[in-house]
């Protein structure tokens, strides 16, 4: 998927297709539509949806005729259209946007955080709503979080593909390079993994998380191969902001809780491997019967609140992240700090979790393989 700026006659097919099936093109234009700007959703090339923004100057901005193609509604291309709006706005320091939203389209709007604004109005025997969503800072609703992810091996940035080591897949030599990158666009967080760690049983790559905390100003996690106390205090030394835990929590749980303690749950940042809702740990390689939900409930009741989770049947995969399991958890857990992994395959997939509660997503592969954007990024930036 790809977001780009279009001509005001561009938006006219869509409108009038979706919004206005029995108009001419014509009557679908708008006052001032040479003064908007035109955003089009892309998927293969295909326009699939459109949306008309226009900036009144006084730190207010409406949007006009979202249209989305009927085989393309329900994929999050709406979504992920008005978040890249909310992004071009808060580039403009607008404080407000608003639309008048058809009835029907009301609870979606409430969805992604706005009010509505007086009375329901009539126009054109259609009922419509003004709705409002506020940009002030501090207000950006729901809040959400864009994480990418480093995996290291050797020292350098690759990505492997359901963890095994012999699919693995090099794209810069350099990992202090693509977080630069990263942090230029405006990420603030960073997951970093170090794989070679994972499979000694020992942190291997912390001169790289000392050169990336060092030469950045990315809140930074760190994991892969930390099993030891010094392994955690090398992290801590090496600038890490959070130490990312999985497998320890799993089979050592009260040396991961003295941890907990000694440090603060802000710091530790827990990892849930999932298959068929039942934790993995040791890369992957070893399964366990022990529930996802047992296993979340015990480490929360000792004050652990900053989770993530990935599903082992989606990872690397680009197939889509397990929505559904995402928002079993979220139901069961809603006051957790809770971030989404694996699966994610272009920037509706960000949409969609977002929409289902979570507190952000880790992104790898989607990224480097190009099925999002760094403009795209931007709009949940």
């Amino acid at each position: 998927m790809n977001i780009s700026k279009i001509t005001a006659d561009d938006t006219l097919q869509l409108r009038r297709d979706v919004l206005y099936p029995n108009e001419e093109l014509s009557a679908v234009k708008v006052d001032g539509d040479e003064d908007g700007l035109h955003f089009g959703v892309f998927e293969n090339g295909q326009l699939v949806t459109v949306v008309s923004l226009f900036l009144s100057g006084k730190e207010t901005a409406q949007f006009r005729k979202l249209a989305t193609h009927p085989a393309a509604q329900g994929k999050g291309y709406g979504k992920a259209i008005l978040a890249h709006l909310v992004s071009v706005c808060r580039n403009e320091k607008v404080k407000l946007l608003w639309c008048n939203a058809r009835d029907t389209a009301a609870t979606f709007y409430e969805q992604l955080g706005y009010y509505r604004k007086g009375d329901y109005f009539v126009k054109g025997g259609i009922n419509y709503v003004r709705m409002e969503l506020p940009l002030e800072q501090g207000n950006k609703t729901p809040a959400f979080e864009i994480i990418p992810a480093i995996d290291i091996i050797d020292g350098k940035c690759v990505r492997l593909t359901q963890g095994d080591y012999n699919q693995k897949k090099v794209y810069n030599e350099h990992p202090l390079e693509v977080a630069k990158e990263f942090e230029a666009l405006g990420v603030r967080r960073l997951h970093l993994v170090d794989l070679d760690g994972a499979k000694k049983g020992q942190v291997v790559n912390w001169k790289v998380l000392e050169n990336i905390a060092g030469k950045t100003t990315l809140v930074t996690d760190f994991g892969g191969g930390i099993k030891t106390d010094k392994d955690l205090e090398i992290v801590y030394e090496c600038g890490a902001a959070l130490a990312t835990i999985g497998s320890v929590a799993v089979k050592s749980p009260e040396l991961f809780f003295s941890w907990v303690k000694r440090y603060g749950a802000e710091k530790i940042f827990l990892g849930a491997d999932v298959k068929d809702e039942k934790i993995a740990v040791s890369g992957w390689l070893e399964d366990t019967d022990l529930s996802v939900f047992d296993f979340l409930e015990s480490n929360i009741a000792q004050g652990v609140n900053q989770i993530f989770c990935t599903d082992i049947a989606k990872d690397g995969l680009l197939q889509g992240p397990s929505v559904d399991l995402y928002k079993k958890i979220l139901d069961r857990f809603p006051d957790i700090n809770f971030v989404a992994s694996g699966g994610v395959s272009n920037i509706a997939d960000v949409a969609a979790l977002q929409e289902a509660g979570c507190s952000g997503a880790i992104i790898g592969k989607a990224i480097y393989e190009g099925r999002i954007t760094m403009e795209e990024l931007k709009s949940f930036l």
